[in-house]
């Protein structure tokens, strides 16, 4: 039986769908779909390996969460955010991050 509040959910703000993929849970379609793709770059080796949902402190308390920290092979490191909608909360935690870090995180 369903809860009064599992009745009550409101569809996603952005129209995202969340998706399963090897018992991860992605916000987004474009994110499990990206999450694929660094499989394959993985198998192919081009890609030695990658994090998912890496945490960056900042002053204050707030944390920016990356989708996915990408090593590769030729040894390039990428932070990596997929996006479907550039918040303002957003943009204020990338300039954020990247004045605090030495990074710069790509969109996709």
């Amino acid at each position: 039986m369903l809860t009064y509040k599992q009745l009550r959910k409101a569809p996603p703000k952005y129209g995202n769908k969340k998706t399963v993929i090897d018992g991860f849970t992605f916000d987004s379609k474009k994110e499990a779909a990206y999450y694929s793709q660094l499989k394959l770059q993985q198998r192919t080796g081009e890609v030695v390996m990658f994090l998912r949902q890496v945490p960056f402190h900042l002053p204050g308390g707030v944390k920016y969460v990356a989708d996915f920290l990408v090593f590769y092979a030729n040894g390039d490191v990428v932070v990596i955010d997929v996006k479907g909608v550039r918040t303002s909360e957003y943009r204020v935690k990338k300039k954020l991050v990247e004045h605090q870090y030495p990074i710069t995180i790509s969109e996709v």
